[in-house]
C-alpha cells in the first residue's frame, strides 16, 4: 500500500470518465443494417458464410462498417453460432488472402473477446502463429482481453505472462483487465501484485483501475487502507466520483463508523467535492445516526446539509430517520423534520405509508389529515 499511496499523491490528474460518443455515421450505418441482419437471422447457418461472401453484402460495406454492432446484434438476438460463423469466415478470409497485417489479426481475436468466444481467439492465433505471423503486443492485449470477457482468469493470467516472456511491456489498458479480473474473482492479493507491478513500471492508475483496488479495500474491510488511501487520494488533488464515494460510505456504515464519515465529510468539503459525493456522506452520517437512536446527531446532521445547500435525494435515509422518530416516541420532533423537509423534498407513497402505519400505532390518525400522499 506505501507503494500505491508514493503513486497515488504524485498524480494530480482528475478522475472524470469520459463520456463515449457515438459518430453520427455508425448511426448511418445501424439504421441500414436492419435488412443484412434480420437476414442473418432469418437464414440457417449453413447459408450465413456464402451471405458475407455474396456482393450484396459487399455493397454494404463502408468506412463506417462496424463487425462489432453486426457481432453484437446476432448475439442480442440469440444467434451465438451465427456470430461465431461470421469471425470464422473472417479468419478464412484473412489466411485465404496470406494477410501479414498483425492488427486484423488483432482486431479479430478482440471481436472474439466481444462475443466471449475464447476458444476462437485461440484459433486466430494459431492460425497466425502457423503463418510465420509473429504476434505484437497489441495481439497479446486482446488476448488477454478476451480471456477476462470468457471469465477466463487462469487463460488470463498465463497470456499476460506469455506477453512478458516475449519481451513486450504493458499499457494501462492491460493492467485495468488484469485488476478487473482479479477484484471481480477475489483475488485481492494478485490485484495488488498487478497494482505494485504497473506502478513500478511508471505507469499511473486511470479511472477504473483505482474504483477496482477501492472495491478490493472495501470488500476486505481494511479500514486503515481505505482510509490511507483516500487521503492520498483527497491530498493529490484528485476529484473522486460518486461509485467511490458509495463504496467508503458503504463500509463505514457496515462497521458502524459515525465519526470517521464526520472526518471524510471534512476532507470532502476541504477539497471541494462535487455535491453529489457530499450528498452520499451527509446521508451516509444521518443514516447511521438514525440507526442508532441518535436523535440529536440526526437533527445537527440534517441542518447541516439543508444549510449546505445540499438536498434530499434518498427516500431510505428519509424512512430511517423517521423510524427513529418512532422508535423513540418523538412525534413533536418528527413534525419539526418533516417541516424542515417542505420545499425541498417531496415524499414518496412507501414513506407516506410509513407514516401512516406509525401514526396508527401510536393512535395519532389525526396528524395525517393535512398530508398529501404522493403516488
Amino acid at each position: 500500500m506505501a507503494l500505491v499511496c508514493r503513486v497515488l499523491s504524485a498524480a494530480r490528474r482528475s478522475l472524470q470518465p469520459k463520456a463515449l460518443a457515438i459518430s453520427s455515421s455508425s448511426q448511418r450505418w445501424l439504421s441500414n443494417q436492419t435488412s443484412l441482419l434480420q437476414r442473418l437471422v432469418e437464414e440457417p447457418n449453413s447459408r450465413i458464410k456464402s451471405i458475407l461472401g455474396s456482393e450484396e453484402f459487399s455493397a454494404l460495406q463502408s468506412s463506417d462498417f462496424s463487425w462489432e454492432t453486426l457481432l453484437t446484434s446476432l448475439a442480442s438476438s440469440s444467434s451465438p453460432d451465427k456470430s461465431r460463423l461470421v469471425l470464422e469466415w473472417k479468419l478464412e478470409n484473412l489466411l485465404g488472402e496470406n494477410e501479414k497485417d498483425r492488427d486484423r489479426y488483432s482486431e479479430l481475436i478482440s471481436l472474439c473477446g466481444k462475443i466471449q468466444n475464447l476458444p476462437l481467439a485461440m484459433q486466430v492465433f494459431t492460425s497466425m502463429e502457423a503463418n510465420g505471423i509473429k504476434p505484437t503486443s497489441a495481439i497479446f492485449n486482446s488476448l488477454v482481453h478476451a480471456c477476462f470477457s470468457s471469465g477466463k482468469a487462469d487463460s488470463m493470467q498465463a497470456w499476460y505472462s506469455a506477453k512478458k516472456a516475449a519481451g513486450f511491456s504493458s499499457d494501462v489498458q492491460t493492467y485495468q483487465t488484469l485488476i478487473s479480473s482479479c477484484i471481480k474473482s477475489n483475488n485481492f492479493e494478485l490485484a495488488d501484485w498487478f497494482y505494485d507491478e504497473m506502478v513500478l513500471s511508471g505507469l499511473m492508475p486511470n479511472l477504473p483501475i483505482s474504483e477496482n483496488m477501492l472495491e478490493g479495500l472495501c470488500k476486505r474491510n481494511s479500514f486503515d487502507q481505505v482510509k490511507e488511501f483516500m487521503k492520498i487520494v483527497l491530498d493529490a488533488g484528485w476529484k473522486i466520483n460518486e461509485k467511490m464515494a458509495e463504496m467508503v460510505v458503504g463500509l463505514y456504515i457496515e462497521l458502524g463508523m459515525v465519526e470517521k464519515l464526520e472526518e471524510l465529510l471534512v476532507d470532502l468539503m476541504e477539497t471541494n467535492q462535487v455535491s453529489e459525493v457530499l450528498l452520499l456522506v451527509h446521508c451516509g452520517i444521518i443514516r447511521l445516526n438514525a440507526m442508532l437512536d441518535r436523535l440529536d446527531d440526526v437533527e445537527y446532521s440534517v441542518g447541516r446539509m439543508l444549510k449546505q445547500g445540499v438536498s434530499f435525494k434518498h427516500h431510505d435515509v428519509v424512512e430511517k430517520v423517521i423510524c427513529s422518530y418512532f422508535r423513540c416516541s418523538a412525534l413533536d420532533r418528527l413534525e419539526l423534520f418533516l417541516e424542515r423537509l417542505k420545499g425541498s423534498y417531496e415524499l414518496t407513497k412507501s414513506t407516506y405509508d410509513l407514516l401512516i402505519a406509525g401514526y396508527r400505532r401510536a393512535g395519532l390518525s389525526d396528524r395525517l389529515n393535512d398530508m398529501k400522499c404522493v403516488s
